[in-house]
Parts: structure tokens; C-alpha cells; sequence
């Protein structure tokens, strides 16, 4: 009995001594760090830019910046959008009195702009609360884009964009959904009427800085158009319950 006491007691003390079989707390410490999530994980980047942001972008709100955030680097693994690039994100759930636009850059997690924008005639007046991606429907379309070319327009300076989710946006091209800039888009015309004017369907910009914006955001840059919509949350391939999947993701 003595020498089983032994035994038992030997084999108990080879289970917590150094070797491959060793469990301390070090060893704890470690597997609990491996677990915890990458410092560019979207959560915690999400987290990281919410907390150097939210009080120079008072209404841009939690959830909206962490879709944004998630889709941008889903476009990164993906190999469509290149790393470091900014991310502008747009919320229409806001009325176009509010500076609803803003852009952040990746790389130190700030904030570069916030603006004024305009959405779509067809969209609603105050508020935007319709969206196609059909010509001539003069609607805002929802959803993640890629920054195409600069150009010169009617509008002056404008921006292409490239919609990456098949059936919400990537007709916008055909559409000549762009960047541009209008007078109906400011401060002024606001006091005036009460909300911005509305464009063909393009993110309409105040004339103040706009191609100093475009040239921040051109060649590939991440779009994120937000609204809170059903039907773009059931569809978009960019939200978690959907994000495995290629289906749907236009490639550029």
C-alpha cells in the first residue's frame, strides 16, 4: 500500500514539474493571451478608433463604426482593398442637417474630415429612406464601395465609385453614382430650406475642401454607405452572418 502511495504521489508530482506535461500559471497566461483577440481583429480596431474619435465625431454612432470596420477588413483579406487604406463612412440614418460623413485614417486610427452630405431626390427629403440601385431611379444606394478614378465633370473635381455588393450597389458606375460637389450641399442651404438638396443619387459634397477630400480618398479607397435597412442586413455579404461567403462580392 505504502509503495502505491509513492507511486501515485510521484506520478502527481511529474504532471506539474517542468517538461512537456508542465501546467503553471505562465502556461495559463499565455493560452488565455492566445485566445484574446488580434489588436486588428474588427472588434478591437473598432474599439481602438471609437475611443480616438467619438468625441470629435459626436454623431457617429458605436455599431455603424464596427459594420464599417468589419467589412473593411474583409476587403483586406480578401486582397480588394490594400492595407492602410482610409475608410469614409456615410450613415443615412442621420438627417442631412447632421454631418453625416466622415473619413478615418487606418493607419493612426484618427479622424481626417467630417462632413455634410447629400443623398438621392427620390431617397426622401430630411431623411433618406429608400435605396435602389436602378438607373433612373435617382435613389441613394447602401452598401460598401471601392474609390475609383478622379476625374473633372460638370460637377468639377468628382470620384468614381465601384459598388462591391452585387444587386445594392455595383451598378453604380453604370449610374455615374459619384462624389461630387453642390450648392445645395451646405450650411447655407440648410438655414435656408430647412435640409440639404439632393442629388441624382451621388454623396453630394459641400464646394469647401471637396477635392482636397477626393484626393484623400481616391484609387481604392473603402466607402461605407449605412442605413438601417432589412433588406441590405438580410442581403449584403459584408455583415457577419454572410461574411464567408465571395457570393455576391464584386472583384475590381
Amino acid at each position: 500500500m505504502q509503495q502505491l502511495v509513492i507511486i501515485l504521489l510521484f506520478f502527481a508530482s511529474s504532471v506539474f514539474s517542468s517538461g512537456d506535461a508542465n501546467v503553471s500559471v505562465s502556461d495559463l497566461k499565455a493560452s488565455t493571451q492566445l485566445m484574446a483577440p488580434e489588436p486588428n481583429s474588427p472588434p478591437e480596431l473598432a474599439e481602438s478608433i471609437w475611443t480616438n474619435v467619438r468625441k470629435q465625431a459626436p454623431a457617429l454612432r458605436k455599431e455603424v463604426l464596427k459594420v464599417a470596420v468589419q467589412g473593411y477588413r474583409i476587403l483586406i483579406e480578401k486582397g480588394i482593398l490594400p492595407e492602410g487604406k482610409p475608410l469614409t463612412i456615410i450613415d443615412f440614418d442621420l438627417p442631412s442637417t447632421e454631418r453625416r460623413l466622415w473619413i478615418i485614417d487606418m493607419n493612426t486610427k484618427s479622424l481626417t474630415h467630417e462632413s455634410l452630405v447629400a443623398h438621392g431626390r427620390n431617397s426622401g427629403e430630411l431623411l433618406a429612406r429608400k435605396f435602389s440601385n436602378k438607373s433612373e431611379s435617382f435613389m441613394s444606394s447602401l452598401g460598401f464601395y471601392l474609390t475609383g478614378e478622379r476625374y473633372v465633370g460638370k460637377h468639377g473635381a468628382s470620384l468614381r465609385l465601384d459598388g462591391l455588393e452585387e444587386g445594392i450597389n455595383d451598378q453604380a458606375r453604370t449610374r455615374a453614382i459619384v462624389i461630387h460637389s453642390a450648392d445645395y450641399a451646405t450650411e447655407t442651404f440648410v438655414k435656408r430650406h430647412g435640409r440639404l438638396g439632393r442629388s441624382l443619387g451621388c454623396p453630394a459634397l459641400p464646394k469647401e475642401n471637396h477635392e482636397e477630400v477626393i484626393d484623400l480618398i481616391r484609387d481604392k479607397s473603402c466607402l461605407y454607405i449605412h442605413a438601417s435597412q432589412e433588406s441590405y442586413k438580410e442581403k449584403s455579404i459584408f455583415l457577419s452572418h454572410n461574411a464567408e461567403s465571395d457570393r455576391g462580392l464584386q472583384q475590381f
